[in-house]
């Protein structure tokens, strides 16, 4: 198993961030204070801290011939917590960056992928592997 990881990030509501990460993907509400709430967010943990101005929006970059926007974040899932997650934010009318798709066909590192941004602006990914041995291939 891998260690998990630990990401803060900023937000500009609490409550969007508890609507977004609490609600709509399910993550465990961890400790909190009135700036910040730590979240189970796919066994990593995540902290959206409360700041008084966002930061400049992402940029973009070419991936796929899609534009990509960085910086972002996300977890690898299985294909269908993948699909069952694409299926959920589709339901919740949540805009994708980059609508769920495969990336790479027939290629190294194929992978099932979309973008989309949470309440307060930050971009993430979520992906997917029919095989977990893609995740780093270059051949």
């Amino acid at each position: 198993m891998a260690q998990p990881f630990h990401l803060a990030i900023p937000v500009s509501n609490l409550a969007n961030a508890e609507a977004f990460y609490g609600e709509l993907l399910g993550c465990e509400k961890g400790r909190s204070d009135s700036q910040w709430i730590d979240w189970n967010f796919f066994g990593h943990q995540l902290v959206t801290h409360c700041v008084e101005k966002m930061p400049s929006p992402p940029s973009h970059n070419g991936v796929d011939s899609h534009a990509v926007p960085v910086p972002h974040f996300g977890v690898v899932l299985d294909m269908p917590q993948w699909q069952a997650l694409a299926d959920k934010v589709s339901a919740a009318d949540i805009e994708f960056v980059i609508e769920p798709y495969i990336r790479f066909k027939d290629q190294p590192g194929e992978q099932a992928t979309m973008f989309f941004m949470d309440y307060c602006g930050n971009a993430l990914e979520f992906k997917a592997f029919a095989s977990i041995e893609q995740l780093f291939a270059t051949d």
